[in-house]
């Protein structure tokens, strides 16, 4: 009787448990839902003094008592780290409460979330529409890579929502974006992409990179994309102390398929970096916050500066989709981007110029870094050659800018000693 009771007991907490997490999701500010989102602890729903912060879960191996405890645990436990972890499913729970998603799962890269998202829906015969430019890492998998497995690409230029809807053909099955983007931060109406995708005959997906935005400023799969992903190494870490990706599904059906792909191929975290991703997450509303203060101050500086001759910011109303941005996004984030009068070595030369900023790729973290993509992040060691490039608008005297924790006044002392280093044929 008293085993009956307790089951009893246990299964209405369990009860009570699920709709008080149906009512945290639906009614609660993005602030406190990134402090504390509470991942479900497989097999030990009434289980007293719960820990506040999970446990890195670095076993390997799981003992059971009874050879049926094994099916068991498919459903409700833990077999093996590439089927299932508890620091990763913790991370991934609290990334997917601010989505908004079915579920989500966590990569050890950002490009590992890309490819294997894509692997996973994609098959010979298929066609991906893709943005140009685009992340290096992607363009070149989608480029270089897809069409070994028989998929068809068109690239179109990034953010023009009508060459999307020109490009659909009766195989497209993945519409993929970036917002904003890379390097540039155009920015997509995703609201608009997630119609699009609906208009395709062949029940296509949309796919959006949306570590620039983060799930704090912006939720994708809110406005209707099927999968969002990030690199977790960028802004959701936000420390520069680990390499991840993360991947959201709208949906659960999809979430199954890239599920299924990503436990056959082992492209599963570490449960130490999803500790670490997981940490980055409580702060992750009080740092946007102060990143994006210090990018709105930074741009405004850069665009009144003689040496800059544009200026690429979402928030400011010279972009041009500041009205996109300011309709699907909470703020316009931590990235800056501009042109240095002069071109390649002027470029070059302020770059390598800054003291307190970091000439260094990556982004996100609490550090300011900087760095020149025509060299760099995007240049011919990626693939892309010039011509390609200067294509899509990556000029020889583009910077971007990952602005980081400090005091802007610093920021933009350290910007003015290098750019006045910085010599124009008319000086």
């Amino acid at each position: 009787m008293a085993e009956k009771q307790s089951n009893h007991v246990t299964g209405n907490l369990h009860d009570r448990r699920q709709e008080d997490e149906r009512i945290f999701r639906e009614g609660t500010s993005l602030d406190t839902l990134a402090v504390s989102s509470k991942p479900k602890l497989k097999g030990k729903e009434g289980q007293l003094g719960t820990p506040i912060i999970p446990s890195i879960s670095v076993s390997a191996v799981h003992r059971f008592n009874e050879v049926d405890d094994f099916s068991k645990s498919l459903l409700d436990g833990y077999f093996y780290p590439r089927y299932g972890n508890h620091s990763c499913e913790s991370a991934a729970h609290a990334i997917n409460t601010l989505e908004g998603g079915a579920g989500a799962l966590m990569f050890p890269s950002g490009m590992s979330a890309c490819t294997t998202s894509l692997l996973a829906i994609l098959k010979a015969g298929d066609h991906i529409i893709a943005p140009d430019p685009v992340y290096a890492g992607s363009y070149n998998f989608i480029k270089d890579f897809l069409p070994n497995y028989g998929v068809e690409i068109t690239f179109v230029e990034a953010c023009n929502m009508e060459a999307y809807r020109k490009a659909i053909k009766i195989n497209t099955k993945v519409i993929y974006g970036e917002t904003p983007t890379n390097p540039k931060l155009a920015v997509m109406d995703l609201a608009e992409l997630a119609q699009i995708t609906k208009e395709a005959p062949a029940g296509a997906l949309s796919i959006v990179d949306s570590t620039f935005g983060t799930p704090y400023l912006q939720q994708p799969l809110k406005l209707g994309i099927d999968i969002a992903f990030h690199s977790c190494t960028k802004y959701l870490g936000g420390h520069s102390d680990l390499l991840g990706g993360c991947a959201s599904c709208k949906d659960s059906d999809v979430l199954q398929k890239i599920t299924r792909l990503y436990r056959q191929l082992g492209t599963c975290m570490s449960p130490f970096d999803a500790f670490l991703v997981l940490r980055g997450l409580r702060t992750l509303p009080v740092r946007m916050g102060k990143h994006c203060s210090n990018a709105m101050k930074i741009a405004q500086f850069l665009e009144q500066h003689p040496k800059i001759t544009s200026v690429y910011y979402p928030g400011l109303p010279s972009h041009p989709q500041h009205e996109v941005a300011k309709k699907q996004m909470k703020d316009y984030g931590g990235m800056v981007v501009f042109e240095v009068a002069g071109g390649l070595n002027a470029a070059k030369t302020f770059v390598e110029s800054v003291y307190l900023i970091n000439l260094a790729v990556s982004l996100g973290g609490t550090e300011s870094l900087i760095e020149h993509p025509a060299s760099m992040t995007h240049g011919a060691w990626t693939g892309i050659t010039d011509e390609e490039r200067r294509s899509t608008g990556i000029s020889d005297g583009l910077i971007r800018f990952s602005i980081g924790l400090e005091d802007a006044d610093d920021l933009i002392a350290d910007l003015t000693r290098a750019l006045n280093k910085v010599q124009l044929p008319e000086d």
